[in-house]
């Protein structure tokens, strides 16, 4: 199977019924994602596929196939974090870190979703051509990303200071 992973040509020769999760930590030695639940139901594995969020532990790595897959391991640029990992430290946005690199994977594509106008529950005006992100609207679609730790909070405020406009 070829993969382009944190924009990296990768082969490997694994069992089909692998699972995208199990590729990444167990043969591409990328621990950064989670595996939370192993059930789709924390968020811990989340990773970008082609820049939409999926979860990792529910897909099987052979449907990703020639796909670009992004982990946490892959957003600092230059030796620099992604400023959303950034955010995160100054607002305390984890505590045991244990779902950050989903948590933060996860923000980025809830943010792509939002610009390519994909309503949530509370989008107020649906249809439209983006969907103007506010801080309802993050936790609405973060909902998804469970932190055991209770760092809801700083997790909003680090998405908010980086993706939203002034309040």
């Amino acid at each position: 199977m070829r993969f382009l992973v944190n924009g990296q040509p990768v082969e490997v020769d694994v069992d089909v019924r692998t699972s995208l999760l199990d590729l990444l930590r167990d043969h591409l030695e990328l621990h950064g994602s989670k595996k939370g639940c192993n059930q789709g139901a924390c968020g811990a594995c989340t990773v970008l596929v082609d820049g939409e969020r999926i979860l990792s532990c529910l897909a099987l790595a052979v449907q990703y196939q020639g796909k670009e897959i992004t982990t946490i391991e892959g957003l600092e640029e230059d030796g620099h974090l992604h400023p959303l990992q950034e955010a995160f430290i100054r607002h305390d946005g984890f505590q045991c870190g244990y779902c950050t690199p989903g948590q933060i994977c996860s923000a980025i594509g809830m943010v792509a979703e939002a610009k390519r106008g994909m309503p949530s529950h509370v989008t107020r005006n649906p249809g439209g051509e983006f969907v103007k992100l506010d801080r309802d609207e993050v936790r609405e679609r973060m909902s998804g990303n469970l932190c055991r730790c209770g760092a809801y909070n700083g997790i909003v405020d680090a998405i908010s200071e980086v993706y939203l406009e002034a309040e």
